[in-house]
């Protein structure tokens, strides 16, 4: 009978042990690899479309992050641990769980869930078994607990979850949005956009002697191969976007695979001559290190420093870096993002950016 307590006190306590680790690791990893970074791309890639605004988002990761933390901490003393603990522990990862359910039969299963942030990437259904799994696990420990086992200071325990709560505002103190580059007032371009279009009109006059004969008003008709002028959006960042072949791009200076895209448009430009301009966005993460990023690219090109908020925003909270736009005259004419199934294609790309409209048409 001893054994059999003593088996049962190890496994209880294995379980607790493992369920803590995995609560408090989902909070650190939300603040990985910096607490702003983090918080911002958690709240514009998850909260945001969720229907937050950007002052609850801000609020309520911040919240969020500090009751996981509080449990994991929680999960290892008694006081109210099968009254509320256990029960609040399966609470949370139920509604994780059903968030996570709704997004792969609206979206499917592609992309990082956001569960342990950048830290530990997982598809929604991986982090869903993952969360199925610890619910089972809670649930077990909830049969093994006694309630008369409950210490009842509930001081105890609101101290540790607003000390935690108080602790991840603190790390990550609130701050306005503010992006890095100012709106600038556009430029009025007035173009014909019909694809048969009198670009010039030349006027001719006529002189024999002294005699000056009537004007005469000419016009020249050219086909202008080029897609309709449109107002693209990234004129903020650059009041020339819109103008002609322009390739933009929205990169991180720490990410490998931008500094890969990057170089890889640098091949390109060199075999193209009449390669379009590219342009950058980075982020506002790890700002010192642009010198290294175009020093691997092999070229240095316009950029500006977008705040991280702003930055995804402009990219689309649902997309991810590298992102590459590929714009004419306003209109985007191929886009990529990420490292998956959307990824910059250097072959393909090629192809794409030598046809003219015609062709791409």
């Amino acid at each position: 009978m001893s054994t059999t307590k003593s088996l049962n006190k190890n496994l209880t306590l294995a379980l607790r042990l493992f369920l803590s680790f995995m609560f408090l690791l989902s909070a650190v990893a939300k603040l990985y690899p910096s607490p702003y970074f983090a918080l911002t791309t958690f709240e514009i890639k998850e909260l945001l479309p969720m229907g937050f605004s950007e002052v609850t988002a801000a609020y309520f990761s911040r919240t969020l992050i500090g009751c996981e933390l509080a449990l994991g901490i929680l999960l290892l003393q008694s006081h109210y641990y099968k009254r509320l603990v256990l029960p609040m522990s399966f609470l949370i990862l139920f509604i994780f769980s059903a968030h996570l359910s709704y997004d792969i039969l609206a979206n499917g299963n592609s992309g990082n869930c956001g569960c342990f942030g950048s830290l530990l990437p997982m598809t929604p259904l991986q982090a869903l078994i993952k969360n199925i799994i610890a619910m089972g696990l809670i649930g077990l420990l909830y049969v093994k607990s006694d309630k008369l086992n409950d210490k009842m200071n509930f001081s105890f325990l609101s101290s540790i979850t607003f000390a935690s709560i108080l602790a991840v505002y603190l790390i990550g103190p609130l701050r306005k949005v503010q992006t890095a580059v100012q709106d600038q007032p556009e430029i009025e371009v007035t173009v014909d956009t019909d694809n048969t279009t009198p670009i010039d009109t030349v006027k001719v006059k006529a002189v024999d002697n002294t005699t000056v004969k009537e004007p005469i008003v000419a016009e020249v008709i050219v086909k202008v191969d080029e897609p309709k002028k449109k107002k693209s959006g990234f004129k903020n960042f650059f009041p020339d976007i819109d103008n002609g072949k322009k390739i933009l791009c929205f990169f991180a200076p720490g990410c490998d695979h931008c500094k890969e895209t990057a170089k890889e448009l640098t091949q390109l430009k060199k075999q193209i001559a009449d390669f379009p301009e590219v342009k950058i966005v980075f982020m506002d993460e790890e700002p010192e290190l642009i010198p290294d990023f175009f020093t691997f690219a092999g070229a240095k090109y316009p950029y500006q420093i977008a705040d991280v908020a702003a930055f995804w925003q402009s990219l689309g909270s649902t997309k991810d870096t590298p992102g590459v736009f590929y714009l004419w005259n306003g209109n985007i004419m191929k886009e990529y993002d990420g490292i998956n199934e959307k990824k910059f294609k250097m072959a393909e790309f090629k192809t794409i950016v030598t046809k003219t409209y015609k062709e791409l048409k």
